[in-house]
Formats: structure tokens, C-alpha cells, sequence
């Protein structure tokens, strides 16, 4: 079985931290793409639901919320930097039936007493993809659920791809393109490939259902240095700061095309929200 090394080395070093600094900036931006996820789950109060790729945990209070005080809401991520801001956040709400584990989904030994599993974008980045959505499987009770919101095609999703798009025509050099399959952020845009993965894990009734909304919620300064933070063009850019410099303006004057009323960008975006069956 392929491991998740790279990635456990990269969210518990220099990326992890990127993300607890962004963390407002980035619930900000997929907010809404994770409460139509939820939604999707018809979750019950009294139920145990794990939160898979969980960050800095805003996704697992409103879970543990839904579930209420008699349920549980795990949230587990490979990167202690992000669960540390997780637990922070949880303590400040007083969030009892809300809990985090620091692991691997793809080995993680998880109790089968779950009745649910969501994510939003936590993935995409399994180095063996079947073994891990098997090891979830073995998670759920019998007729338990699983769902999950990942990105479609670069080209349907302008707020990830057009400030790289922009660097790019202002000069910056086009990044090298990898395996369309590789772990990573569009890992999951065939939506045959991922029915099919699922399939294979063990699970049933896998539908990929496209969902289109415009996400952002920052304003224009917060999403320009979001953009060099955290997506395609940051890690064009990392440890670049001349070739940052020379390209902001461009990346600046694309996004402040899509500012709208109240002053926050708002781009299209365009998902699937996956569901299946235990």
C-alpha cells in the first residue's frame, strides 16, 4: 500500500502553519460548500459522525452542533498544528461532544460504532485511495453514510485557478503539469474515477451530485493574500518573493473584478458533493 508520508511531512511542517494562519480567511472562503455537504448527510441528533481531513476543526463544531449534546463529532487530520487551533477552538466554544484525533484516515484504527462520515476536501490527498475509503467503510455501522464535497475540473474553479492564470500572463513562468490523478486538490474531478473508487472500497448507492455556488467571502486584500498563500499560484510562488512581487498586481486587479456588494469576492465554484452507503 502507497503511504501518505509526503503529506504528513508537509501539514505538520511549514504548509500546516500556512493553513492555522489562514484558517478564518479559508472557513471564510468554504463555508458554504461544507454546510451543503452536511446537509447532505440528514444528520440526527444523538449520532457519531467523524470529520475526515478536519483543519482547524469549524466544520467538526457545526457537525458536533448538529448532532447535539447526546452526539459525538470526531474530527481527525494528519497535521497537529491544525488540531492544536481544533481544540483551542472547541475549548473557547465549550463544545463538549466535539473531539479530535491526530492520524492517518488511510490506516487509522477507528471503532465501528460510526454513523456517519463527512469531509470537506480532506480527500483528495490518499496516496492509496481505495484502501482508505475501505478503512472508512469499516468505520460506519451497517446502512451508515459518507459524504464529501471535492473540487471538479481547475477550469470550472476561477477562484483557485484565475490568480495563477494571472501571475502567468504577467510574466510568471507556468508551473510543470502533473498525473490528473495524483493526490491533490483535483484528484477527484472524474466523477467516474471517484464513483468507481468508492465502488471498490465497499460502499454503495455512490452518487456524485455537481454543485455550483460562488464562494469567497473576503475582502480584496484578504483574497489576494490568501491566493498567495494557500492554492496553485502560492505554490508557484513559495520561497519566491521577487516573483511575487512582480506579479500582484495582475493577480489583484483579476480578483477585484469579482468583488460584489459589501466589498467580498465572490467567484464561481463548481464541486462534487459525493454520497454513499456503508
Amino acid at each position: 500500500m502507497a503511504t501518505n508520508d509526503d503529506q504528513i511531512t508537509a501539514w505538520n511542517g511549514p504548509q500546516g502553519a500556512v493553513w492555522v494562519a489562514m484558517q478564518e480567511r479559508l472557513d471564510n472562503q468554504l463555508l458554504p460548500l461544507g454546510r451543503a455537504t452536511a446537509d447532505a448527510l440528514l444528520l440526527a441528533p444523538g449520532q457519531r459522525v467523524l470529520d475526515i481531513g478536519c483543519g482547524a476543526g469549524q466544520t467538526t463544531l457545526d457537525l458536533g452542533a448538529r448532532v447535539g449534546a447526546e452526539g459525538r463529532a470526531t474530527g481527525v487530520d494528519i497535521s497537529e498544528p491544525l488540531l492544536a487551533a481544533a481544540r483551542s477552538r472547541a475549548a473557547i466554544a465549550g463544545a463538549a461532544n466535539v473531539d479530535f484525533v491526530h492520524g492517518d484516515a488511510q490506516v487509522q484504527a477507528f471503532a465501528a460504532d460510526h454513523d456517519a462520515i463527512f469531509s470537506r476536501f480532506g480527500v483528495m490527498f490518499f496516496a492509496d485511495p481505495v484502501a482508505a475509503f475501505a478503512n472508512l467503510a469499516r468505520a460506519l455501522r451497517p446502512g451508515g453514510r459518507l459524504a464529501f464535497v471535492c473540487w471538479r475540473r481547475p477550469e470550472e474553479n476561477p477562484l483557485m485557478t484565475a490568480p495563477l492564470a494571472a501571475a502567468v500572463a504577467a510574466g510568471l513562468p507556468p508551473p510543470e503539469a502533473g498525473p490528473p490523478d495524483a493526490p491533490g486538490p483535483f484528484a477527484f474531478a472524474d466523477r467516474d474515477r471517484v464513483v468507481g473508487i468508492l465502488t471498490a472500497a465497499g460502499f454503495t448507492d455512490v452518487v456524485a451530485t455537481p454543485h455550483d455556488e460562488p464562494i469567497g467571502g473576503n475582502d480584496l486584500d484578504a483574497s489576494l493574500d490568501l491566493a498567495f498563500h494557500v492554492g496553485p499560484l502560492a505554490r508557484l510562488v513559495r520561497d519566491k518573493p521577487d516573483q511575487r512581487a512582480a506579479v500582484t498586481d495582475a493577480v489583484r486587479a483579476t480578483l477585484a473584478r469579482h468583488v460584489v456588494a459589501g466589498g467580498v469576492v465572490l467567484m464561481p465554484s463548481a464541486t462534487w458533493i459525493v454520497t454513499a452507503r456503508r
